[in-house]
């Protein structure tokens, strides 16, 4: 990573743990300010201070906010009004999901999943886009999954919600084109984060029904996808194991999918 500032202010959401943490990370050196957004103040705070001994030139604000509510979004926005931040860089990493059948889903969970995979990640898009245009610059990674790409059984409310995070993000990068603000999709298969011990309904297992060897460290996944934004890409899979198996699925007819998907469940 380039240490020339190259954004004014940078803010990552879900950044106390996992790809947002990571995030932040590898952002650090980049950015002149960074605003780290969570609902666990304690991590942000610890991390803050981390990023200070890595990263001593970078200002940290960490805002804890729970992004399902609507009112704590509208507190985050009205924080950012009152410290004067603008960021023209928009990393939305917060996102959650559920693992099981759809009818015995229980529904507050997805509700809550709704509400972070798709309308905090709109309504931040909305808020923060108005002050980039103005400021002629800018950039957003939204973070969505390879499960955009898939009617999933058991997974079907995340793989649809991902679905709209990718789709919103093709729309909305059309719409900006030639206001230099490009608008990334990352795509990842199966990260070891806490996204699969949140994800399984009650029981012990810590992690997703995946194949370990598609699995992508959280350090390339942050890594392939700020390559990718600089380069001004669409969609990013990273890994090249999970960006062939996207090359693989975009080619396959659906029919054939189906018969796949529902022979082998969500199993990547």
């Amino acid at each position: 990573m380039d240490t020339t500032a190259t954004y004014r202010c940078a803010l990552i959401t879900g950044a106390s743990s996992g790809l947002g943490e990571e995030y932040a990370r590898q952002l650090a050196p980049a950015c002149k300010v960074m605003v780290l957004v969570a609902r666990r103040g304690d991590l942000l705070e610890d991390l803050s201070r981390q990023l200070a001994q890595t990263s001593p030139d970078t200002q940290i604000h960490c805002i804890s906010a729970d992004l399902t509510d609507s009112n704590e979004r509208a507190g985050l926005f009205e924080m950012l009004r009152a410290r004067a931040l603008e960021p023209d860089l928009l990393v939305n990493n917060a996102g959650m999901g559920d693992y099981g059948s759809f009818t015995g889903a229980d529904w507050p969970k997805l509700d809550a999943m709704l509400q972070v995979n798709i309308t905090a990640l709109t309504h931040l898009c909305h808020a923060l886009l108005p002050s980039m245009i103005a400021q002629g610059r800018g950039g957003i990674i939204n973070v969505s999954s390879l499960a955009s790409a898939l009617p999933m059984p058991n997974f079907a409310v995340y793989a649809a919600s991902k679905a709209y995070v990718t789709s919103f993000s093709d729309a909305l990068r059309m719409e900006l084109s030639g206001l230099g603000i490009p608008v990334l999709a990352v795509c990842p298969g199966p990260v070891h984060t806490n996204f699969g011990k949140v994800a399984m309904r009650g029981n012990n297992l810590d992690k997703l029904p995946s194949r370990e060897g598609f699995y992508t460290s959280r350090e390339q996944v942050v890594s392939d996808s700020i390559k990718a934004l600089y380069a001004n890409k669409a969609r990013v899979y990273p890994g090249w194991k999970i960006a062939l198996l996207a090359a693989g699925i975009s080619i396959l007819p659906m029919a054939v999918l189906r018969t796949l998907l529902t022979n082998r469940g969500a199993e990547v």
